[in-house]
């Protein structure tokens, strides 16, 4: 049986690298035969018994139109090389680059956007251009993942596209990568057993905004002073959101 080759795309890392990781260890490569296209900001070390291949593009998170327009080019004749039965796109600014890139050519085009950029802390003005870019580029792929419901119903509140066009695909949890860890309960943590315990996790980056999460427990604090906070995860932000906990005495 001839296997259903699939070119993925992917420019950000942090989430969309872990997604992959999930993605491509439960695919059955007896039937797809996984490509990488990722960028710079990737660990190839952890896709290298994955995949049966690793591309990578330089590419910029936020708009440079120089480079831009070089990884379309690369893109595009990688994809003609290749000749793939799908081209996947993973997160707002690849999935760009595969639609544009693949116009013409005759195969699939999937895109997930991991969250959509117009639902990203913003002005008015940037968040309506980002619903119209989606709007034109989704005239461009067969099907959008949403790895939520809620995911779904955004696109459909601001009109992205047909609902026939849209699939939701929870995002799982790889059971097996957690099955050895220690859990660590209050007393090793040193909470008191009647407190109120609040947690958030998540990348310690912008986009995830930490400081919302400090800034409220410095408020609840000052109302419930037996409530403890536990903030898992790392990130660019980490120095930044350490001093924001201490400024504010809460690194007890």
């Amino acid at each position: 049986m001839k296997k259903i080759k699939v070119l993925h795309v992917a420019e950000a890392a942090g989430g969309v690298e872990r997604y992959l990781q999930s993605l491509f260890k439960y695919s059955d490569n007896r039937e797809v035969e996984n490509i990488l296209v990722c960028s710079q900001n990737f660990d190839q070390q952890k896709f290298q018994n994955l995949v049966s291949r690793i591309i990578v593009l330089n590419m910029s998170h936020d708009i440079n139109i120089k480079n831009d327009i070089k990884v379309e080019r690369a893109l595009r004749h990688i994809i003609k090389k290749e000749k793939p039965n799908v081209v996947y796109g993973h997160s707002s600014k690849a999935g760009a680059f595969v639609r544009i890139a693949d116009l013409g050519i005759r195969n699939r085009v999937v895109y997930n956007p991991h969250g959509w950029a117009f639902n990203m802390r913003q002005s008015a003005m940037k968040k309506n251009m980002y619903v119209w870019i989606e709007k034109i580029l989704s005239l461009f792929c067969n099907k959008i993942i949403c790895i939520s419901q809620a995911e779904r119903e955004s696109a459909l509140f601001n009109k992205i596209c047909k609902e026939s066009k849209l699939e939701v695909i929870s995002n799982g949890i790889d059971l097996k990568e957690i099955e050895m860890t220690l859990p660590q309960d209050r007393k090793h943590l040193g909470i008191p057993e009647n407190a109120f315990v609040i947690g958030q996790v998540g990348r310690l980056s912008k986009q995830k905004a930490p400081e919302i999460f400090v800034n409220a427990a410095r408020i609840i604090k000052q109302k419930i002073p037996n409530a403890f906070f536990l903030l898992v995860g790392d990130g660019e932000q980490r120095i930044q959101i350490e001093k924001l906990i201490n400024k504010y005495e809460l690194t007890n």
